[in-house]
């Protein structure tokens, strides 16, 4: 600012009015201040004067790499935090960075809030994460512990997979289970209950999986294996989530089945992925932007009332039908 201020021939005091965008110079003065500054490679820290004041009003976003949902959510965060006067700082976990180093790293940047993306820690550490910052998390419900909750309705937008699928004539559906994935055991359990509810527990087969394609991969081989044997396909498969669907769906057309009319795949999340392949994937659409939206307020709501009980946001799913499912064949 003192350079600033030399070269337009001003006092350093008033460089720093016209920063603040505060009165007290001349629309001339302003505009010399901020060409010189421009000039000289001068720009404002704005952060530092949030920190003297003690607040950093930045959101930080705790995400998975590798995981396209998250893109999808981060692309909602961001304008719903800027609208409310917020920055995004971003912090990633890979196979080698976990979940505490990518949290640890944001509280350090002084990240008054954070949106946490399908966390797998317990509730004593999110808990005691809840007493250290304004916390959210979307798309794990962690009970008993100081955090807010955004997720959909996973057993709705199971039913309504199962439903579309047994409307289509399909009896033998099996389901890749997610693992320790966000919504899995919800997914798994609608799954369970949907396939007794219309009489077919004598089909009913969950496979062990995750959420990535190579569980999808993975059981795409296995079935194919089991076809190879004299045992027949599946008539459909419901994926944990999309990531599993598009690998199941790589596996099978190399082996040349042909979806839908060999076997039907359905997946969830609706990821932007979801409708750019050649066949567009049938999938359970969680809203990201909605999600997104919802987790931006619970924060900047807690930082403005520390006070508030943990609250929890429900949104409906939405069953997307495009081209993987079709009739069962006979």
């Amino acid at each position: 600012m003192a350079d600033v201020a030399a070269k337009a021939g001003v006092s350093r005091a008033l460089v720093s009015i016209v920063f603040r965008n505060q009165p007290g110079a001349s629309e001339e003065t302003r505009q010399r201040v901020l060409r010189v500054a421009d000039e000289i490679g001068y720009r404002p820290d704005s952060a530092a004067r949030l920190l003297a004041r003690g607040r950093s009003r930045t959101l930080g976003v705790m995400f998975i790499v590798h995981q396209t949902f998250h893109t999808d959510l981060i692309e909602g965060i961001y304008p719903e935090a800027e609208r409310l006067g917020y920055d995004v700082l971003l912090s990633a976990t890979t196979l080698g960075r976990g979940e505490a180093k990518a949290i640890e790293a944001l509280l350090s940047h002084r990240c008054e809030g954070l949106i946490l993306l399908a966390p797998d820690a317990g509730p004593t550490y999110l808990d005691e994460l809840g007493h250290r910052a304004a916390t959210v998390s979307i798309g794990r419900r962690v009970p008993r512990a100081r955090v807010d909750f955004v997720h959909s309705a996973e057993a709705k937008g199971i039913r309504q997979a199962m439903e579309h699928l047994v409307e289509l004539g399909h009896r033998r559906i099996v389901h890749i289970d997610g693992g320790r994935g966000p919504g899995s055991a919800e997914r798994r359990r609608a799954y369970r209950a949907a396939m007794r509810r219309h009489g077919l527990e004598s089909e009913m087969r969950v496979i062990p999986g995750d959420h990535t394609e190579q569980s999808g991969i993975e059981t795409g081989r296995l079935l194919l294996a089991e076809r190879d044997q004299g045992q027949p396909l599946p008539t459909a498969v419901l994926a944990g989530n999309d990531r599993s669907a598009m690998g199941l769906l790589m596996s099978l057309t190399r082996a040349g089945v042909e979806v839908p009319r060999d076997l039907s795949v359905v997946g969830y999340d609706d990821s932007h992925l979801s409708h750019l392949m050649p066949i567009g994937l049938t999938t359970v659409r969680q809203d990201a932007m909605l999600m997104a939206e919802h987790a931006v307020r619970f924060a900047v709501e807690r930082l403005e009332n520390p006070g508030l009980e943990p609250r929890e946001a429900v949104l409906d799913p939405k069953l997307v039908v495009r081209g993987t499912s079709g009739p069962a064949r006979s």
